[in-house]
């Protein structure tokens, strides 16, 4: 829904009187957008379960469903969609959003167009549930964006020709589960493979004996000593793999960091990073980051992030939970600015409600949806 100030006013006497407008109405320079300081933002929230196509495996657990939170902002008959993705990894539960989202009043804000002061009284509520706080974010950008009737990429600026094309994640599995899974993947151009346990090189040597595509690699912390991870980095160039996602635990910055500066391929930050000074933490220590709206509190801070690491000489990698359409829309409004794209989390799961972003030839094709570019089924 786009509020068009010239369907509201049609005289230009009236739009020179602020005297002659309704009580309780501003006008915004430069736009076509009237808010009524007399609506409220009124959220609800609700549990929902995805349910994964194939076990989904990493080098530390295994899983078939994960849970999330659905989240709506609802202002003057308008629905902005958000979503918070908790693999039991990230420490958040439906419980614990629940209890989160039930301290958050946003009615006490009349303007959605006030991001900032909005955010940051979400972020203040609690130190941890980043997930929660992103999926305020997201329908919070969401409707903003249905007021302004743009998506996000245009109001940002950007060109949505330039976005990447997505990794497709393969788990952790046995030979043939894994060719099946790639050709489930003939569509996507780059193939995204877990290791970090002591089938690396089988994982890698069965997904070269079904096809050549570029593949990046994600440790999950899996590799424990320098030395040995440098020569598997090495031996993963010769095999056309692209880039390593956090090869050591996070807490070895010294030993990654050593790492990083003999790898002959790029080395990214993933479960290292969190928020927005981890950034600074990250330079000089990895290559790149690994940005994911569920760690970064959503789109706000995410897109602080993209900037200073592209300021700092880093490359940047846009990356997901297993997700809805909703989050993955979401975070593919920043596609244009990013190096890759690791956006495939709607693709893992049997039961999406939302239609969104769409990969097409392998590459991320962004709606012109207004807001997040989402459409709800």
């Amino acid at each position: 829904m786009k509020l068009d100030r010239r369907n509201f006013i049609k005289s230009s006497a009236i739009l020179g009187s602020s005297a002659l407008l309704l009580p309780n109405t501003k006008i915004f320079a430069n736009t076509n957008i009237i808010t009524n300081s007399a609506k409220k933002m009124n959220l609800k929230f609700k549990p929902y379960t995805l349910e994964l196509k194939h076990v989904f495996t990493i080098a530390t657990s295994s899983r078939s469903t994960t849970p999330v939170m659905l989240t709506e902002i609802e202002y003057d008959g308008v629905i902005g969609y958000g979503e918070a993705s908790m693999p039991p990894y990230l420490g958040e539960s439906q419980e614990t959003a629940s209890k989160f989202l039930t301290k958050v009043n946003l009615e006490q804000f009349n303007d959605p167009f006030q991001l900032e002061n909005i955010l940051e009284y979400v972020d203040s509520i609690d130190v941890n549930n980043s997930a929660a706080k992103a999926s305020i974010d997201i329908a919070l950008h969401d409707l903003v964006g249905k007021l302004l009737g743009e998506p996000w990429y245009k109001i940002w600026g950007y060109d949505k020709s330039k976005t990447p094309n997505t990794s497709f994640t393969i788990g952790i599995d046995t030979p043939e589960v894994i060719k099946q899974k790639v050709k489930e993947a003939e569509i996507y151009k780059v193939i995204k493979v877990k290791l970090g346990r002591e089938n690396d090189k089988e994982m890698i040597e069965t997904i070269r004996s079904v096809t050549d595509k570029p593949i990046v690699a994600d440790i999950n912390q899996g590799w424990k000593e320098k030395e040995k991870a440098l020569e598997m980095i090495y031996w993963l160039q010769d095999k056309g793999v692209q880039f390593v996602e956090q090869p050591m635990p996070k807490e070895n910055i010294d030993d990654m960091a050593w790492l990083t500066e003999k790898s002959p391929l790029p080395t990214i930050a993933d479960e290292f990073l969190q928020r927005l000074p981890d950034v600074v933490r990250a330079h000089g220590v990895y290559s790149g980051i690994n940005i994911k709206l569920m760690k970064c509190t959503g789109l706000r801070e995410a897109q602080k992030m993209l900037i200073l690491a592209k300021a700092l000489g880093m490359k940047v990698m846009l990356g997901c939970m297993t997700e809805t359409s909703c989050a993955i829309s979401a975070a593919s409004q920043l596609a244009p600015e990013s190096d890759w794209a690791d956006l495939d989390g709607n693709l893992l799961i049997s039961n999406d409600p939302y239609e969104g972003t769409l990969i097409e030839n392998g590459k991320i094709r962004l709606m012109d949806y207004p807001g997040i570019g989402l459409k709800s089924l």
